[in-house]
């Protein structure tokens, strides 16, 4: 009986072993596995399901060309259900699958918890390290107080875009009253009370007649909303709601009748244009790093025709996210340049710093804060563009092209690197 039991104990160490070595060589030889932890159930699935179908469209076009290191880049979808707790769950599975990255935007809360439970993994678990890259959680306390060496914002913080929007407002001299509404969580809460500096700061004429905040996620009927932004007399609305919360508000602003500039965040896409169509023309304002008209007949050919290639696999929606060309293109850029797909760290500091010749100019990302500079665009609904937005049959035209210089904020980060 004895031998017996040192045999079954020698054949369980020989599977586990087996199983370790197989699972190293597949780590580092089969697909760069990146987990994209988003709602795909919910009230927010459509977002969710429109960031999944880009960012598998970048891997395709990635391993259409080589891959990385000659692997593929395979795209790992993870329903977190907008939970931050689910979220943090999700990485943990992650980690047990062997994967290096993950990737987020949807929710600065949900941005916040990932950030505390990839520094907590990496500090225990400094053998399977992970990568946080955020392509739309946009709370500069991500980037500020909460910063992390293992954290990248691709997108444009919350007080960058506000910088950039109100330095374009100040000189619009039909602003005079300020409406804002917003979803109550940080992200709204950050717009609401750094707006509400800069309208002192920056527009004397103006102030604000409104100030709300509602559920995420939660709202069915906006219009009661949109009576408190009719009595309060505003003659612009800003808010940086997305998804539903945005596509709903601005249908319920044309129900009512209301001929009011409404300057938002997300209103280029997932459901907004076509909540509204050509009555949003010269009303509806965005605030982007990049959008289908921008310098389209200025050598731009490439990335036209690869927004139009997405269109026509994907002609529900539009190529949106330019930030997750940026993000993909960056990723395989620093993972080339260590020349190892495993060693976190490493990747981490080739991406700090990097400068990269997106189509719409050379980004970086800051080594300070790991925020990305970038060129920043304000436009407009107009039935003129060359490219409609949500097959509404209105697009978008810029208004103001602000340069990396003019959308930049400093940060209060103090990163502790490894």
């Amino acid at each position: 009986m004895l031998q017996n039991k040192k045999t079954g104990l020698f054949a369980g160490t020989l599977i586990s072993l087996s199983m370790a070595i197989s699972s190293i060589a597949y780590a580092e030889e089969g697909p760069i596995r990146i987990s994209y932890i988003e709602p795909l159930s919910g009230p927010f699935a459509n977002v969710g399901d429109a960031g999944l179908k880009h960012f598998r469209f970048a891997a395709d076009k990635i391993n259409e060309g080589g891959g990385i290191l000659g692997r593929d880049v395979k795209i790992i979808a993870m329903d977190n259900k907008q939970s931050p707790s689910e979220s943090v769950q999700l990485i943990q599975r992650s980690v047990d699958d062997g994967i290096n990255f993950v990737t987020q935007g949807n929710g600065s809360n949900v941005g916040g918890a990932m950030i505390e439970a990839v520094e907590r993994n990496n500090r225990r678990n400094k053998d399977n390290k992970v990568l946080y890259l955020n392509y739309a959680a946009v709370d500069p306390a991500l980037t500020n107080e909460q910063c992390s060496f293992y954290h990248f914002r691709f997108d444009a913080a919350s007080d960058i875009k506000l910088e950039a929007l109100t330095n374009y407002m100040k000189d619009q001299e039909d602003i005079n009253k300020i409406f804002l509404i917003n979803m109550d969580y940080s992200h709204g809460h950050f717009i609401s009370e750094r707006m509400t500096e800069l309208v002192d700061e920056r527009l004397p004429q103006a102030e604000i007649v409104g100030d709300v905040m509602h559920p995420i996620g939660q709202v069915r009927d906006f219009s009661p909303y949109v009576s408190r932004i009719q009595q309060s007399g505003a003659d612009t609305v800003v808010s940086g709601n997305w998804g539903n919360d945005l596509s709903l508000l601005v249908r319920a602003i044309d129900s009512a009748g209301l001929d009011i500039k409404t300057y938002t965040y997300y209103g280029g896409g997932l459901g907004t244009p076509a909540a509204v169509g050509p009555r949003g023309e010269d009303i509806l304002h965005q605030i982007t790093e990049w959008h289908a008209d921008v310098n389209v007949d200025e050598g731009l050919e490439d990335y036209e025709r690869w927004f139009q290639e997405f269109k026509k696999r994907y002609p529900e929606i539009d190529w949106y996210y330019h930030r997750i060309y940026n993000q993909m293109y960056m990723l395989k850029a620093a993972i080339e340049e260590v020349g190892n797909a495993e060693d976190v760290d490493a990747i981490a500091r080739a991406l700090e710093g990097m400068e990269f010749e997106s189509p719409t100019g050379t980004i970086t990302m800051r080594a300070k804060d790991h925020q990305i500079l970038q060129p920043m665009y304000i436009s407009v609904m107009d039935t003129d563009a060359k490219y409609d937005a949500d097959n509404s049959g209105v697009g978008y035209r810029t208004v103001a092209e602000i340069p990396v210089e003019q959308a930049t904020v400093e940060t209060s980060c103090n990163m502790k690197r490894p």
